[in-house]
């Protein structure tokens, strides 16, 4: 039997960045165009000088707001999870965590999406340390759980008592990004009624420094933080690494409506393709990023003239930036005339596996609030870059129906798209 496709709200938002420990103060820190890109030296823990000495660490130390069990027994990037589920969670309206007689929602309904692009990096090597260091009686009797590619999202199924399932999609910076489309999927195929999505990592070590350096990934402004996040800058000259946490909640809309929750908006819906052309080079045609694009709006059932603005993924890089602004043009056409563009690396710094969700979460509240929020760094666009990228201020959204796409695409060619509309 064919199920009509429902609805699916957005009625909880949570968030740990380097521009703040919760939602609201990431909100207004970004709309003040203000960054969270700082100094941020790890030479010393490697014994090597760095070519890189910038980043983007969460503002909040997630130590400082989780139990010291929590802490011990969770790496750095399930802790971030923890945090943003937790808020996002409570900001729906729901109990920690669900039980099978819940009145609001029973815990066999209810499943947990997160994405990581590299997941549990620090616990790896931490415990690798103290085999080589004190022995192997030493090692953590938790270090497996810990280290597994599904650990935050097994932490966040157990916060929340996920019971009708729980995911790990790893799909590289598109991580968070297809959290969202799976849990989408789950809703409308009608397996769960309500879902926490999205995407985390930690993963500030000398190695992801000194690796991506030698890809000649970053941005060595290293003497000025501020400005080395610059995505569709004609000086852009790489990404700056960041940490975080973004979580939604997504529900089937008829039963968000029942309970009386507050809807931000909705995940209309998502699109994915792959480039296979190259594990660490956009596809030249942009091909696969058009696919997905064209594939959210048509999953949305929505053209693309009613898309009035845009979270690029962008992460600053000279090639991928003109890739994508090629692809937004070619899967758009004219209706890039009518979509203003933000790029919010600029102020977050790259976040990996917890991007796409951070970016498809500002792209929520931009739309609830009519505003789309500040490209912090931008001076001048870079060359064939011909959107209307929003500069250092905030730019007003119109009245009216609106709808937004976020994009994510990730090391391995992988893409995502998502449409959002704003609340009816």
């Amino acid at each position: 039997m064919t199920r009509s496709p429902c609805d699916v709200a957005i009625t909880g938002l949570g968030a740990t960045t380097p521009l703040g420990g919760d939602v609201p103060s990431t909100w207004q820190s970004l709309l003040a165009g203000k960054t969270g890109v700082c100094r941020f030296d790890l030479s010393a823990q490697c014994g090597h000088p760095l070519p890189v000495r910038i980043a983007a660490p969460a503002a909040v130390d997630p130590a400082t707001q989780l139990s010291a069990a929590q802490v011990h027994h969770t790496d750095r990037n399930a802790q971030l999870a923890l945090i943003a589920a937790r808020e996002a969670w409570h900001d729906a309206g729901y109990h920690t965590p669900a039980t099978s007689n819940d009145s609001t929602v029973a815990a066999t309904r209810v499943a947990a999406v997160i994405g990581v692009a590299v997941g549990s990096y620090l616990s790896k090597f931490h415990q690798y340390d103290v085999l080589l260091r004190e022995g192997p009686s030493r090692v953590d009797p938790r270090c497996i759980p810990m280290i597994l590619p599904n650990h935050a999202a097994a932490q966040v199924g157990l916060l929340i008592g996920a019971r009708a399932s729980v995911h790990a999609p790893v799909s590289a910076c598109a991580s968070g990004a297809e959290a969202l489309a799976l849990a989408l999927h789950l809703i409308r195929d009608g397996q769960a009624t309500v879902a926490m999505a999205g995407g985390t990592d930690a993963a500030l070590h000398p190695l992801t420094v000194a690796g991506f350096s030698r890809m000649r990934a970053l941005s060595r402004r290293n003497d000025e933080p501020h400005l080395a996040s610059r995505p569709f800058d004609a000086t852009r000259d790489g990404f700056v690494l960041g940490e975080g946490a973004a979580m939604l909640v997504l529900e089937n809309a008829d039963h968000a409506r029942r309970r009386g929750a507050r809807i931000y908006g909705y995940l209309a819906g998502a699109g994915m393709s792959n480039d296979s052309h190259h594990v660490a080079q956009p596809s030249p045609d942009s091909a696969g990023t058009v696919q997905a694009i064209t594939g959210a709006l048509a999953d949305a059932g929505i053209k693309a003239s009613r898309i009035r603005h845009i979270n690029a993924h962008a992460t600053s890089t000279p090639v991928g930036d003109l890739a994508e602004a090629n692809a937004l043009h070619t899967a758009l056409a004219s209706a890039t005339d009518n979509a203003v563009v933000s790029a919010t690396k600029a102020a977050f710094g790259h976040t990996l596996g917890a991007a796409g969700a951070l970016e498809a979460l500002t792209t929520v509240l931009a739309l609830a609030h009519r505003i789309a929020p500040p490209t912090c760094t931008l001076e001048e666009a870079g060359e064939g870059i011909n959107l209307d990228i929003v500069g250092a201020q905030p730019r007003e959204l119109p009245a009216g129906d609106l709808a937004a796409l976020s994009t994510s695409l990730g090391f391995g060619g992988h893409n995502v798209a998502l449409v959002l509309r704003g609340p009816s």
